[in-house]
């Protein structure tokens, strides 16, 4: 075992959250989330009653495949809570950590376009805060669907294109900027730049005709942080544009197969 892998699990935490909001994201207050995303038992609760409420039903006695598990500390909190857990992620060290955890012995290192399960494998795929970073996003909902049982469940989670909040850099957000204004936007703002070239944000519309394209139908949107303040003295103007167009912050979609 390498030492790398002997170190305590909130050792590996802290050093993975740190790189990710300190140097790839250059958040200002990233010591604060870090701390929240190490001792995570509090946030990770919290998303897994978010999904039970999506899902109208506890996740007990589910096979549950985690899509995009990150540390796994989704994953965790599913089991414990009952469900009979998978986790895929493509990061190794992500889906290492993973590992390490009380209950996380299945994880696997795998692309969301090519997930290595049988057909019809889990009663709910959890896809959170991923499908805007794999390569094709088309064949990540196909394989959703493909592993999905008949009277499964899809959860889908994921940034709106639309919105004035950018969820991973946590800042204010001009929707619908060209990639080379949004470039030039985080360069005023003294982030880091590179990260941005790693994801594609999608709209409603967008991930209804995936889905709808994969073989499934949505049965639910949510209204996730659709009352979030945004943008300081502009939330007003946020808020009426919100309103006027029928902007959701982040796209919460329930989706079963088509029978």
């Amino acid at each position: 075992m390498s030492s790398w892998a002997a170190e305590p699990l909130a050792e590996r935490l802290q050093a993975y959250y740190t790189r990710y909001y300190r140097d790839t994201l250059g958040i200002p207050g990233w010591r604060d989330i870090v701390a929240v995303r190490v001792a995570d038992r509090a946030y990770e609760t919290q998303r897994l009653a978010q999904l039970e409420r999506a899902l109208g039903r506890p996740v007990r006695g589910r096979r549950l495949l985690n899509l995009g598990c990150g540390t796994g500390g989704f994953s965790e909190a599913a089991a414990q809570a009952g469900a009979e857990v998978w986790s895929v992620d493509a990061s190794s060290e992500a889906v290492a950590i993973t590992a390490a955890r009380p209950d996380g012995a299945r994880a696997l290192v795998a692309a969301a376009e090519a997930l290595p399960f049988a057909d019809g494998s889990f009663d709910v795929v959890y896809c959170f805060s991923t499908l805007e970073h794999v390569a094709n996003p088309g064949d990540a909902v196909r394989e959703m669907v493909r592993v999905l049982r008949r009277d499964g469940t899809i959860y889908l989670h994921t940034p709106n294109r639309w919105a004035c909040f950018e969820g991973h850099y946590k800042i204010f957000w001009v929707p619908g900027l060209p990639r080379w204004l949004s470039r030039a936007y985080l360069g005023l703002r003294g982030r880091p730049t590179a990260f941005l070239d790693t994801f594609r944000l999608l709209t409603l519309a967008e991930c209804r005709r995936l889905l709808d394209a994969a073989g499934a139908r949505v049965v639910r949107v949510g209204e996730d942080d659709a009352g979030r303040p945004v943008g300081g003295l502009l939330w007003p103007l946020v808020r009426v544009y919100y309103r006027l167009f029928g902007v959701r912050p982040y796209l919460e979609l329930v989706a079963a197969r088509r029978r």
